[in-house]
């Protein structure tokens, strides 16, 4: 008999010491316990599932995340398009209408073979990257687009083909904002533009005007006459380039008529 109690007595010891710290254990888990935004997991159901980083963030779950805190905006997939857009809008209970500042690659370079000269013939590897490392390219212009179509293959949308005249073509309609056309571009004639822009000024020089029309028939010469003539003073000459300010710009045109070399285009 006291050889059972002397087996039973740590036994019984062991279940309290048990039932207490698991009770304080069940105690802390509520207490200190991280709350999960439940809208976390019903985003992350709806994308893709790619994982790729297009959106700005390191995979799906982060950017589950940043949508449910109001960092990232519910239209931020890319792969998912406006379908996964329009479903992650509910979850969140707003709209998922793309406004003005929803951004959009643009070409910000008319140098096709017929209007930029050439300071050599190139014969290499059929990337952009790879011939801006000799001399900087085949283009006069330091700025310009060397046209080998880097972007287009960057692309995972589809969203950027090469026209007849050498340049890249961009598909707004097919453009998510992703950026990788723009970080593969070595030249950086690919910028950002707010889709609700209609005019572009499509250049990239610094050059003083001088050398600029010796480069190129199409490129902006600093001459500032877009600058006077726009009416809501968008307009900025920044190291002999024409910038446009579209928080404050209308689209009414004038910069359009007034630029001498037809820098300023209309989208």
């Amino acid at each position: 008999m006291e050889f059972l109690v002397e087996i039973i007595k740590p036994v019984l010891s062991l279940t309290v010491l048990a039932v207490v710290f698991g009770g304080i254990l069940a105690w802390a888990d509520k207490v200190f316990a991280v709350k999960k935004d439940p809208r976390v997991d019903e985003i992350i159901e709806v994308l893709p599932g790619a994982n790729c980083g297009a959106c700005g963030y390191a995979g799906c779950a982060a950017f589950a995340e940043a949508v449910a805190k109001g960092e990232a905006p519910v239209n931020g997939c890319p792969v998912g398009r406006q379908k996964v857009a329009d479903e992650i809008a509910k979850i969140m209970g707003v709209s998922a209408a793309c406004d003005d500042e929803c951004l959009k690659a643009r070409l910000v370079c008319q140098g096709s073979d017929d209007v930029a000269k050439t300071k050599m013939i190139y014969h290499g590897i059929d990337d952009c990257r790879a011939a801006v490392l000799l001399h900087g390219g085949d283009k006069t212009c330091p700025y310009g687009c060397l046209g080998l179509g880097t972007c287009v293959r960057v692309c995972p949308f589809d969203a950027i083909s090469m026209g007849d005249n050498g340049l890249p073509v961009i598909d707004a309609g097919l453009c998510t904002g992703c950026n990788k056309c723009r970080d593969a571009c070595p030249k950086g004639v690919i910028r950002m533009v707010p889709e609700g822009s209609a005019v572009l000024v499509a250049c990239n020089s610094h050059d003083k005007g001088a050398a600029v029309v010796k480069a190129c028939k199409v490129g902006c010469i600093a001459c500032g006459k877009c600058v006077k003539v726009c009416p809501e003073d968008a307009i900025a000459l920044v190291d002999n380039l024409a910038v446009i300010d579209p928080a404050k710009c209308t689209n009414c045109g004038a910069c359009v008529e007034a630029c001498p070399t037809k820098a300023i285009i209309r989208l």
